[in-house]
């Protein structure tokens, strides 16, 4: 089977990776980035199956004009991954209304408008795979990543809410978590305008970590993780919800299982017993 994609933040990392995946494979796919120059080697090594479109998915205009597009071109769609992403690097304190607005804007918004428009091509096709691009971050928090916790927390309870909805018309919808992979996220953080001195012991190592992770044996290749993804897209049949992704992701989760189980026992202790 041949298949249709539409793929945000293709300019580098897990959305490169995926692309040029998919174009490998036999599928075609529609690859997006802010600035076109970022797509053109992408596109000659596979002109024939690879169609850049401009997205930056904050501007409702450009994702609906590359919907269209990409339905125009592969006269369908049976896949959307939503990818594109942006941090800025900051604690709650520390970031600003307008920082968070343009956080919420990529990692929710975006990722929503894409669904919303797309969802009457799937249903009218009975059938088509909605991935959300989330991270370890969407099930647990990190010290100077409030806003990137924030949004993708978010960005899993529209996925949640959009499986259950989605789920009548063939319309599959999950989650990816991805473990530690080498991308530049790390380099790409952008620090918010509030930076406070209060702050830099719980946040420092946390942005000394992210910026390690290029390469190790703890740290996955984004050419893995497409591999990944061609396998959950070619699986017959339900997807779980939330899928993690790469390495440390089940471990890290299953720790933090184990704590939030601890929290919950915590708080039934705390209100149990008869009110005075």
């Amino acid at each position: 089977m041949t298949r249709r994609w539409l793929v945000t933040g293709c300019s580098s990392g897990l959305g490169r990776a995926l692309v040029a995946a998919a174009a490998e494979a036999g599928d075609r796919v529609v690859a997006t980035a802010r600035r076109p120059a970022d797509l053109e080697e992408l596109v000659r090594a596979s002109p024939d199956r690879i169609l850049p479109a401009v997205l930056d998915v904050r501007d409702g205009g450009q994702c609906e004009a590359a919907v269209a597009h990409a339905v125009d071109r592969l006269g369908g769609l049976d896949v959307l991954v939503n990818n594109a992403g942006n941090g800025v690097f900051g604690a709650v304190e520390e970031v600003t209304d307008d920082e968070l607005r343009d956080q919420l804007e990529t990692l929710v918004v975006g990722p929503w408008r894409l669904a919303r428009l797309v969802l009457p091509v799937m249903r009218a096709q009975g059938a088509g795979d909605i991935l959300n691009v989330s991270s370890l971050a969407g099930r647990t928090a990190f010290p100077g990543l409030a806003a990137y916790v924030t949004g993708k927390h978010a960005l899993e309870g529209m996925t949640q809410a959009l499986a259950a909805e989605a789920e009548a018309f063939g319309i599959r919808v999950a989650a990816l978590e991805p473990g530690g992979y080498a991308t530049r996220y790390g380099a790409s953080l952008t620090d918010a305008a509030g930076r406070s001195p209060h702050y830099a012991s719980f946040t420092d190592p946390m942005r000394g970590l992210l910026a390690t992770m290029t390469e190790g044996p703890t740290v996955g290749r984004a050419e893995d993780f497409a591999r990944l993804v061609l396998r959950i897209v070619a699986t017959p049949g339900p997807l779980p919800v939330r899928i993690p992704v790469g390495p440390g992701s089940h471990a890290h989760l299953e720790a933090t299982q184990e704590a939030a189980a601890a929290e919950l026992a915590a708080a039934r202790v705390l209100l149990d017993g008869p009110l005075t």
